[in-house]
């Protein structure tokens, strides 16, 4: 597998090194007009780029102390759905402020009924004339308290599969009968995670706010969540974003001789996992499961969460008493990631969820259960399963 990147002499590297001479503190709006926040993304959006480009350009800006605007949930989750699903009016109005991190997005998907039963959701949107009146609650909500627009799942029919009955909206967050309630977590608060529940009661949106067609926003769902699932699997080990493996390194030199003979085996167990699946990222990026992710994207996020867990782990380990500090000088990154670090294998998509996908979608073993006779796999082979 080669993982070199291009020499410093190509000519895409030139390229994007002389717009940022042009543009050295570029705003969000001009990194998204040149296509460097998502340069996957089709034209005018992106720039079509290929696996080697996209990671030139995160090369360049990463130089050049350039970062993309911060909108996690719509440009990782919402954006590429709407790109595919959405009219040309609706990615109009919606990608370009989405893009340059103007307005914020939030994804209103998990209910207190309905969580790793994603499909089980009770809200509902009953049309009324030319708008579609929404009822009912989502949790664990991040950023709704800062977004400006969500894509909410709804039931739009009932008589159907659950399934079935789905449709994908977008909704403004500042409309009438909207509640957001922050939930306080044990990071310190609702203003550090921005968990929040939903509520609403009434809420009237537009119909043109339908993504794609009525009934259909299962299949949109599944897409968003494996958006989210290449998302929070990248970069630094809380969800593509923080430190990484590799920065135990210096926590561990900082620390010098009070790391005995076991933690420095544990740090390098951890250095070589972190390279790992750094290579195994590498490997995986490619247009295809950026533009259209699968069963890959589960398979990423099982192996990411696990070796967060155990680095924020470590962290704390390492630092001994300083670690039962809220947050220790010199610590804090760490001390507040190992409080996090139990929401790693829960949030988009549980861990036992994402194996369940794993064993379908790339393994093509069975459902466990066959959902219409009632039976197991095993009975309705006649006789129980042996092990080969």
């Amino acid at each position: 597998m080669q993982i070199d990147l291009p020499p410093e002499d190509d000519p895409r590297r030139e390229k994007v090194r002389a717009w940022l001479e042009e543009h050295p503190n570029p705003t969000g709006q001009q990194l998204a007009e040149a296509g460097y926040v998502v340069p996957h993304w089709p034209a005018p959006w992106g720039l079509d780029a290929d696996p080697e480009l996209q990671l030139i350009i995160d090369d360049e800006l990463r130089r050049a102390a350039v970062s993309r605007p911060t909108n996690p949930i719509g440009i990782g989750h919402c954006g590429p759905v709407l790109v595919v699903h959405a009219s040309d009016e609706q990615r109009k109005r919606f990608l370009p402020p989405m893009l340059s991190g103007e307005e914020m997005w939030c994804q209103l998907f998990s209910e207190p009924g309905a969580g790793s039963d994603l499909a089980n959701l009770s809200t509902r949107a009953v049309r009324d004339g030319d708008v579609y009146v929404i009822n009912g609650q989502k949790i664990w909500t991040s950023l709704a308290q800062v977004a400006k627009f969500g894509i909410l799942i709804a039931r739009t029919d009932t008589d159907v599969s659950k399934h079935a009955g789905i449709s994908y909206f977008i909704i403004p967050m500042d409309l009438p009968g909207i509640e957001i309630r922050p939930i306080r977590n044990m990071i310190g608060g609702a203003e550090d995670a921005g968990f929040n529940e939903v509520f609403f009661t009434d809420v009237q949106i537009p119909t043109e706010n339908l993504i794609g067609e009525l009934n259909n926003g299962w299949a949109m769902a599944k897409q968003t969540l494996a958006n989210e699932r290449v998302s929070l699997s990248k970069g630094g080990v809380q969800w593509g974003y923080g430190p990484t493996a590799r920065d135990l390194v210096p926590l561990a030199q900082s620390l010098g001789d009070r790391i005995g003979a076991v933690e420095r085996q544990r740090i390098v167990e951890a250095y070589i996992e972190g390279e790992i699946l750094r290579f195994h990222h590498l490997r995986q990026v490619s247009a295809a499961v950026n533009k259209t992710p699968g069963p890959d994207a589960s398979l990423r996020k099982a192996l990411n969460d696990p070796h967060g867990k155990r680095v924020f782990n470590l962290a704390k380990d390492l630092m001994g008493a300083n670690g039962m500090l809220a947050d220790p000088e010199g610590f804090d990154v760490w001390s507040r990631g190992f409080l996090f670090s139990p929401a790693l294998t829960v949030g988009g998509g549980t861990s036992e969820v994402l194996r369940n996908v794993i064993a379908e979608r790339i393994l093509g073993l069975p459902h466990d259960v066959d959902v219409e006779q009632g039976k197991t796999w095993a009975e309705t082979r006649g006789g129980a399963v042996t092990t080969p």
